[in-house]
């Protein structure tokens, strides 16, 4: 199986290239730099084949997708710094790599009979309600251009094809690119006190996990719409494990308080709350976003095991094997 992944200088791009390779598969890495331009940690996606592409030049994606042959196109490549995405000189460049680029992929990928796997987002919903969003729920109602984007860009995918995995996701994390866990690590070495919004639920995504299942996705013929983050922890009494970990859902605040908790537990004690205190806070509290974020970010995944694939783990799990992976 011959795969071709954009974006492979980002978090995703980058696991799954190294997934595709520890499985035999033969990936083909894509992005905007002349040369493959991601970290350079030894892994196998920094010896494997890239090609340099503008997802947003129709005539080039076309070319290369053909001439390659590809049975499979993992379409990561995105804008996703979503507070730009609102500014007026950049909407038109959000709107050509989101929707356009995507539209470019997907009828590609069409003219040569591939499937396509495209990473949504849980912004393609208003985060309305206290309700886990379903995977085929069609009440679409972005809070802003980064979500429309993405809601537009699943649009041209299902538009032009019928063998598509979209496959949404939300607060993801990886190895390879910033996301809010260094934030969390970096802000916390230089404050004795940090104020993390309370109000916004939903659960992270590690994207080495994540990866795995994409993999899983592409060897079946199991298409559609899927939600895909890290599990919740089980519910214990009281709500919270005997760690102080909340169970289910929860918030970038319970987020910040267990990265922390974890970290100090390797030994890092400016990040014990001895030195550092978190203090939760709503999202009108915090301020300064110029994007509108969804509070309710819940995803329902049961589609996953309805249609025979496996869970991630659940993401505290997931947190602890990413702080190994990254040495703090």
């Amino acid at each position: 199986m011959k795969v071709l992944v954009t974006g492979v200088a980002g978090q995703l791009g980058h696991d799954v290239m190294n997934e595709l390779s520890s499985r035999g598969y033969q990936g083909i890495g894509t992005d905007l730099a002349p040369e493959y331009a991601g970290i350079q940690d030894g892994s196998p996606v920094t010896k494997m084949p890239y090609v340099s592409l503008d997802i947003t030049d129709r005539s080039a994606v076309f070319q290369t997708v053909q001439e390659l042959g590809v049975d499979v196109i993992v379409h990561c490549a995105a804008w996703t710094a979503v507070d730009l995405a609102e500014d007026e000189d950049k909407k038109a460049m959000v709107e050509a790599v989101n929707v356009d680029g995507t539209r470019n992929m997907a009828d590609a990928a069409a003219s040569v009979g591939a499937k396509i796997v495209y990473l949504s987002t849980d912004y393609v919903f208003d985060g309305t309600g206290e309700v886990p969003w379903k995977p085929d729920d069609r009440n679409y109602a972005p809070l802003n251009v980064y979500g429309r984007t993405k809601l537009d860009g699943e649009k041209a995918v299902s538009g032009a094809t019928d063998r598509y995995f979209i496959v949404r996701i939300a607060w993801v994390f990886g190895k390879n690119g910033k996301n809010f866990i260094r934030t969390m690590l970096n802000i916390g070495k230089s404050h004795d006190e940090l104020r993390v919004v309370d109000d916004q639920i939903g659960t992270p995504t590690y994207t080495l996990d994540l990866s795995s299942l994409l993999v899983d996705m592409i060897e079946t013929d199991r298409f559609g719409y899927y939600h895909a983050t890290n599990a919740e922890l089980p519910q214990e009494a009281g709500g919270y494990t005997k760690e102080g970990t909340r169970c289910g859902y929860i918030s970038w605040y319970d987020f910040a308080k267990e990265i922390f908790r974890q970290a100090a537990l390797l030994g890092h004690e400016e990040y014990d709350t001895d030195h550092l205190k978190l203090v939760p806070v709503t999202t009108q509290e915090y301020g300064i976003s110029k994007a509108k974020r969804p509070f309710n970010s819940r995803l329902d995944k049961s589609k996953l095991t309805e249609n025979g694939f496996r869970l991630l783990p659940d993401w505290r799990d997931a947190l602890a094997r990413y702080l190994r992976e990254i040495e703090i």
